[in-house]
């Protein structure tokens, strides 16, 4: 373990830390007076689940850096039909939250788990695993590359089923950008392209005439995204409209840990969806910027990894890592600030969410093992060039 620990990537993990720190701070602020008022906890209720969340991502994470990426051609297929069976179980069984049925409710625990958020991660290994398998067999027929995206389309629909748009669109924009970065003749792409389209047509259509309500009224109503202080009775006007307010009493050094007013129920999701806005009115738009900075770094990180990789599966285990944290920060961004439709998604290593905080961390640490697997091969090479 040692050994692994001196060769991981120290600025992506330095930069982890202080962001999970950032993220406990704000889940502790942001959430303090809504544990009292609304759902009559102590005002440390989310803070001390969020701290045990992230304990436990991190105790697992030293486990994920001891598996060899090789392994995971073994346990994709498996990790793959099991959450796809796990979100079919959650269509029959699963408990509706604000008109979704995303999470399975662990009893007596409080505890609740998005599978969404895992079939993100387990896709990023299937494909890892399924692309490196067929480039090594140079494998030529186009179809066989298609399999994965047609994985991500069922899993996909069955996340619209929830029906959860935000999270499907993300899992299939991550799909999709894994898929064109794998090398292809550029002769299939006009084939690729077609095919594409007719599993969408077919897609819509099984939506469609499953009797699903793909969005709900309360979603549908999310489209209306601009201008949203004119809309303030409205609930999406209403919440954006108040993270507006948040920003600006920030300024640009903040009011004070702990002292902001929005999240006196203003916000009513201010330890989630929120939670930069929070940030920004307690600690300033210059922290807001640091922290945006923070995510630049974390990104550039995992991009170098990715192109460092010596194999395909450990270029794109990096590289879908950095789309399934970039996808995130620009929709929950870009929905606090209604520039896009607000669709709830958490801002990687600072919301509050288990399911969100044990993916997200166990992605950088696979990311980190595949920088550890990267100097030792590096090392491995040299070594034999000196020896020839």
């Amino acid at each position: 373990m040692r050994r692994i620990l001196a060769k991981i990537d120290k600025p992506l993990l330095i930069v982890t830390i202080i962001l999970s720190c950032i993220g406990l701070l704000m889940v502790f602020s942001s959430s303090s007076i809504a544990a009292i008022l609304r759902y009559n906890k102590p005002s440390t209720y989310f803070f001390t689940r969020q701290l045990i969340f992230f304990i436990t991502a991190y105790i697992g994470s030293l486990f994920i850096l001891c598996i060899p990426t090789k392994w995971y051609k073994g346990i994709s297929w498996f990790l793959i039909f099991g959450i796809m069976g796990v979100l079919i179980m959650l269509l029959l069984y699963g408990s509706i939250t604000n008109h979704v049925q995303s999470w399975f409710y662990i009893p007596k625990t409080g505890i609740a788990l998005q599978p969404s958020e895992f079939a993100k991660s387990f896709l990023i290994i299937f494909m890892a695993a399924f692309y490196n398998h067929l480039i090594r067999k140079k494998v030529e027929n186009v179809y066989f590359y298609l399999f994965p995206l047609t994985i991500a389309l069922i899993l996909g629909i069955l996340i619209m089923m929830q029906p959860d748009f935000g999270s499907a669109a993300i899992l299939l924009a991550i799909a999709f950008c894994i898929f064109i970065s794998v090398p292809m003749a550029k002769t299939n792409l006009p084939k690729i392209m077609m095919i594409l389209g007719i599993a969408l047509v077919l897609g819509v259509g099984i939506l469609l005439y499953s009797g699903t309500e793909i969005l709900n009224s309360t979603q549908m109503s999310r489209f209306q995204f601009q201008n949203p202080c004119q809309r303030y009775k409205e609930e999406t006007g209403y919440q954006v409209c108040n993270g507006y307010i948040a920003i600006n009493n920030g300024g640009l050094f903040g009011v004070g840990i702990g002292k902001s007013t929005q999240k006196y129920l203003y916000l009513p999701e201010s330890h989630t969806d929120f939670i930069y806005a929070i940030l920004v009115e307690e600690l300033g738009l210059l922290a807001g910027i640091g922290v945006l900075i923070l995510y630049c770094i974390l990104l550039y990180r995992l991009l170098k990894i990715a192109k460092d990789a010596y194999n395909l599966r450990n270029s794109i285990l990096a590289y879908g890592t950095f789309w399934y944290f970039l996808f995130h920060i620009i929709v929950n961004l870009c929905g606090m600030l209604s520039i896009i439709p607000l669709t709830g998604v958490p801002l990687p290593l600072l919301s509050y969410g288990g399911s969100s905080t044990l993916n997200f961390i166990a992605m950088l640490f696979i990311s980190q093992r595949v920088a550890y697997e990267n100097k030792e091969t590096k090392y491995k090479l040299e070594l034999k060039n000196i020896s020839n």
